[in-house]
């Protein structure tokens, strides 16, 4: 699920104490394993942790540490565990949390998952039982989540935070001692439309076939909120949440969630 919560604003109606449990609802419902988040202050993350406890939560505030609107990844605890987390910011100085413009700077949160099973007899994906009584598998991916910048003056920082993440993701050592490459999956509110310049650095044209570049899980060019894709990796369904109570919205953007199936099997090799 990709889901931009709509930062708790005074001046936005429904407020935040109204939306809240919306939202609390909504992720009950659809039950995804993994959420990337944008827009959610502080205040707001702290909420949906405390009331979604099935989830571990990571990321950090755009400028750094707890302030300002967070780049936040919800993953569920018995399902993953983080293998390893970064944030970069979408400027010059990527490694520079905060940096960019100073008013709405813009970052990438980015988590490295390994699945979690129960044992299974002569399992030889299996490794070492972990302080819970779980066992992790050699089945990694990653997980990107990122918020664009906003408005017409903004399309080249939008083009260039396109290139600076299709780079951080072909940099990924997504193979290493593997047999086969590490799925990526790319969340988040982006901006701009399928079609636009931002959308063709990070997918391509329709029947582009590089390999560096990432899919598309559906096809709408009115769509501003994507999940994209890469690796072995089929789409199962994809759905644009219209969840509401009695007319009111818990967001101005309505959820993405869309259910994969990792195809390759990943196994570590004898070399």
């Amino acid at each position: 699920m990709t889901y931009n919560l709509k930062f708790a604003s005074p001046d936005y109606k429904p407020s935040w104490e109204v939306r809240r449990e919306m939202q609390v609802e909504l992720i009950r419902k659809y039950n995804p394993d993994i959420i990337g988040t944008q827009e959610g202050l502080k205040e707001q993350i702290d909420y949906l942790a405390d009331h979604l406890p099935d989830y571990v939560v990571i990321g950090e505030g755009r400028k750094g540490g707890d302030d300002d609107e967070h780049m936040v990844i919800f993953f569920k605890r018995d399902k993953f565990r983080l293998r390893e987390m970064q944030s970069f910011q979408l400027s010059e100085t990527p490694e520079i949390i905060g940096s960019g413009p100073e008013v709405n700077p813009r970052m990438v949160t980015w988590a490295r998952l390994a699945w979690i099973n129960k044992p299974v007899e002569n399992d030889k994906n299996r490794h070492s039982q972990d302080y819970r009584g779980h066992w992790e598998n050699n089945l990694e991916f990653y997980v990107f989540n990122t918020h664009y910048f906003n408005g017409r003056i903004d399309t080249l920082a939008r083009l260039n935070a396109s290139k600076l993440i299709l780079k951080k993701v072909n940099d990924l050592n997504r193979f290493g001692s593997w047999t086969a490459e590490r799925p990526v999956f790319l969340t988040g509110d982006f901006n701009c439309r399928p079609g636009t310049a931002p959308y063709k650095v990070l997918v391509g044209d329709k029947n582009s076939s590089d390999p560096d570049l990432l899919k598309n899980s559906f096809e709408d060019p009115n769509k501003i909120d994507w999940i994209l894709y890469k690796g072995g990796v089929e789409v199962l369904n994809y759905e644009e949440v219209d969840f509401n109570v009695n007319g009111v919205y818990p967001s101005d953007h309505k959820p993405i969630v869309v259910e994969f199936e990792i195809k390759d099997k990943i196994e570590k090799t004898t070399k």
